[in-house]
């Protein structure tokens, strides 16, 4: 009996859904629908605080550093967990990894949005991102395992890829419509619901996956994981945001050992939290920096228009949500059809082609005003969904497809560090840049010192010091706050589109001659 066949009667007797046939086709897709349940909260997570940050602000009075830390620390966790958090659910189960995960995550989100200071909202944020960690790499995971037949399998990423853009984008409109009418702790709250359906459901319907090969977990391999990819990220972050000094220098030194570490430990060991081998394949490393590449746009993206719409802009929670649907519009609409596309056209066309939409978009974004109307920004917006659609979709699938089934933890893991690594990058790296520009205006005449230090953390912090002022030097402060946040942003897109643009070619010689299953 030759090894395929084995492993189709392993899958049948694992997974009876999987095995095709009348009852299980609906099951399993069924069961993709839990999946991408689970995915649409985790990444909504990342990007529904963007609205509630000026709430948050004014009930919490963080730092600028403060604010920065909230935004980023949960998609920094995740990052540092998710080939972790990969291995452990090829190891223990990748159901039971998601549905432990997900009671967690919903406990989780009640301890954060009853937070009551900055300190305590940055350590709820960080261990409401450990238990994120165990979700992502757990769902696509299990698509492998649920669809093996390599054009449906194409189709089922295609859903979930268009559902982890969306997410993106959705975070924004979920949060406007609770803060119209509940406080900012309800962004978080949400997940209760949907948690407790996942799990009702998931233990149905959902098929327990592991891999055969079941090894330990290496605890050491899991500390130098968490810790080099949170060192190197900080770094960069303390380097875009106050130059070259000795904090960024040891962090970023303390991090990057940590990761030479970790590879080299899974070098050696038989059965590694990752095979580090698997980057040989230069379509896998490509889909993994494309990944990174997309997502650091559109997260660093929405996140600061969000604050742009509502701050600058002076529109409401539930305008600044809806104004950021067409990023989702293009994303849903075009992950659906990727995979097709790409058959059609070619892997490496449809990757690049949409880094370069995201970059041209993000470029695009350099001509935002103090009073730039809705038609440049939708059109913006509309352009990042339609190229994060096609390049993150086609790149889940290139991974996925690129490794053993029984690695399929370990290179969601992948793929999904790249997505959470570019969230908190897109956020740190561009909020830098924004804040480095932010803080250096120049207060007008007659505003006092305290309301002056206030007004230069943040944006926010600006508005909340102009309430205690006269009328004439309010709006003067607001003026120039204004102006200096937008001509940050203005930099921090120009930036970030150089950075796809770049990307996009890379792309296009890396992935050359890959090809979807």
């Amino acid at each position: 009996m030759s090894a395929n066949t084995v492993e189709n009667a392993v899958a049948r007797r694992v997974d009876p859904a999987a095995a095709g046939g009348p009852q299980g086709a609906p099951r399993r897709w069924i069961a993709l629908a839990v999946l991408v349940l689970a995915l649409l909260m985790v990444t909504v997570d990342a990007t529904v605080l963007g609205l509630a940050t000026p709430f948050l602000t004014e009930d919490l009075r963080p730092t600028g550093t403060q604010m920065l830390w909230i935004g980023d620390v949960y998609s920094f966790v995740i990052a540092g967990l998710l080939v972790s958090m990969g291995s452990l659910g090829d190891r223990i189960g990748r159901k039971r990894l998601l549905l432990s995960g997900s009671v967690a995550f919903a406990a989780l989100s009640v301890l954060t949005a009853y937070a009551s200071t900055p300190e305590m909202m940055i350590v709820c944020r960080a261990l409401l991102g450990g238990a994120g960690a165990t979700l992502m790499p757990s769902t696509l995971a299990l698509v492998r395992g649920l669809f093996p037949d390599a054009r449906e399998r194409s189709l089922a990423i295609g859903i979930w890829g268009a559902t982890a853009s969306a997410g993106a984008a959705a975070g924004p409109i979920l949060g406007g419509l609770l803060l119209e009418h509940f406080w900012w702790g309800s962004v978080f709250l949400i997940n209760l619901p949907v948690m407790a359906a996942l799990v009702l459901v998931g233990l149905k319907v959902i098929p327990e996956s592991r891999s055969p090969r079941r090894g330990p977990w290496d605890l050491a391999s899991v500390g130098l994981s968490l810790v080099g990819m949170i060192g190197v990220v900080y770094g960069v972050k303390e380097l875009a945001a106050h130059g070259p000094g000795w904090e960024a220098a040891a962090a970023g030194a303390v991090g990057a050992l940590a990761l030479l570490v970790f590879v080299r430990r899974q070098l050696a060991l038989p059965e590694p939290l990752l095979d580090v081998r698997l980057f040989r394949h230069r379509g896998l490393s490509g889909a993994v920096l494309a990944d990174l590449l997309t997502v650091l746009g559109m997260y660093g993206l929405l996140f600061f228009l969000s604050q742009f719409l509502q701050l600058v802009l002076g529109w409401s929670p539930l305008q600044a949500g809806l104004a950021e649907l067409p990023a989702a519009v293009g994303a849903v609409a075009t992950g659906l059809v990727a995979g097709k596309a790409a058959r059609r056209c070619s892997v490496r066309g449809v990757v690049a082609g949409g880094l370069a939409a995201v970059g041209l978009a993000l470029g695009a974004l350099t001509l935002l005003r103090v009073d730039t109307g809705f038609p440049l920004l939708g059109g913006a917006l509309l352009v990042v969904g339609v190229g994060a659609g096609f390049s993150f979709t086609v790149t889940a699938d290139v991974i996925i497809s690129s490794v053993p089934k029984d690695q399929a933890g370990a290179a969601s893991a992948v793929s999904e560090t790249a997505y959470e690594l570019g969230a908190a990058l897109g956020i740190a790296l561009l909020g830098s840049v924004i804040a480095g520009t932010y803080r250096d205006f120049a207060v007008p005449a007659g505003v006092p010192e305290g309301a002056a230090a206030g007004a230069r953390e943040s944006l926010g912090g600006a508005a909340h010091a102009a309430a205690a002022l006269p009328d004439g030097a309010a709006a003067a402060l607001l003026s120039v706050a204004r102006d200096a946040f937008v001509e940050g942003l203005r930099l921090a897109s120009g930036l970030a589109a150089a950075a796809l643009l770049a990307a996009a070619a890379a792309a296009w010689f890396l992935l050359r001659g890959q090809r979807l299953g």
